[in-house]
């Protein structure tokens, strides 16, 4: 008894501190995740009382920028769907590899989803192939290649869609590139509406995180500082949690 009870206090003292984490000015809402009916199994998952998702993509999937790994994307989102999620026992497997374009997470797809048996999977792309110069085309094929392993896997996919650069940033390689991540963007919510996905719009949700510390990008002006992954987490658990009641 004394070790399950040593076990209940640190699972809420992590979920607390998740909740504390999660900065005053970060404006949570729902209104940045489009379900695009593609929830049905996660829904099923909720009512049995147990949702497993696996969270695929890049460096912002496997938490690079946060100070500590339980501030990182993937736990956050764990923690504010759980606490959204009254008596549903919720885990987000964290597979983020940085770094990776589309065609790299899509040929882990068919591994990973065997080994974790997933309800939904989480496909975080797009920023990577914009900053290195890939062909639209060949990313959408890469991204259909993706999608036919999913669809074959019978699974729910969320797919995330950019981050938004700094402005002001001194990085010539990063400098000017938001248009063309925001055209990444628009695309991801057209394929994801065309193929049944749910999408959580990130570029568009990040620009109203002007109240966070440097607009939650960390000094390397690329990834996510901990204000960053704690409301980027908070307005997905938010948005999924509403698309999955």
């Amino acid at each position: 008894m004394r070790h399950l009870a040593a076990a209940s206090l640190i699972l809420i003292t992590s979920a607390g501190l998740a909740r504390a984490e999660v900065p005053p000015a970060c404006p949570v809402n729902a209104d940045h995740l489009t379900p695009n009916g593609g929830l049905d199994a996660s829904r099923a998952a909720v009512a049995s009382g147990r949702l497993t998702i696996l969270a695929m993509g890049s460096s912002s999937i496997e938490g690079i920028g946060a100070s500590r790994p339980e501030r990182g994307f993937a736990p956050m989102l764990e923690a504010g769907l759980e606490r959204r999620l009254p008596g549903v026992s919720v885990t987000v497997v964290n597979k983020g590899i940085g770094g990776e374009t589309a065609r790299e997470t899509g040929a882990r797809l068919a591994r990973e989803v065997a080994a974790h048996q997933p309800d939904l999977v989480i496909w975080q792309l797009g920023t990577n192939d914009v900053l290195r110069d890939r062909p639209m085309d060949d990313i959408f094929a890469d991204f259909r290649q993706g999608g036919a392993v999913l669809d074959q896997a019978g699974v729910d996919v969320l797919l995330i869609d950019p981050q938004r650069l700094p402005e002001a940033t001194a990085n010539p390689g990063f400098r000017g590139r938001n248009p063309a991540l925001g055209e990444m963007a628009r695309l991801i919510g057209l394929e994801g509406g065309r193929m049944g996905y749910a999408v959580q719009h990130r570029f568009d949700a990040m620009a109203g995180w002007s109240g966070l510390d440097r607009s939650g990008v960390g000094p390397d002006d690329l990834h996510l500082n901990d204000e960053g992954y704690a409301c980027w987490a908070e307005t997905a658990a938010e948005g999924l949690a509403a698309g999955l009641r």
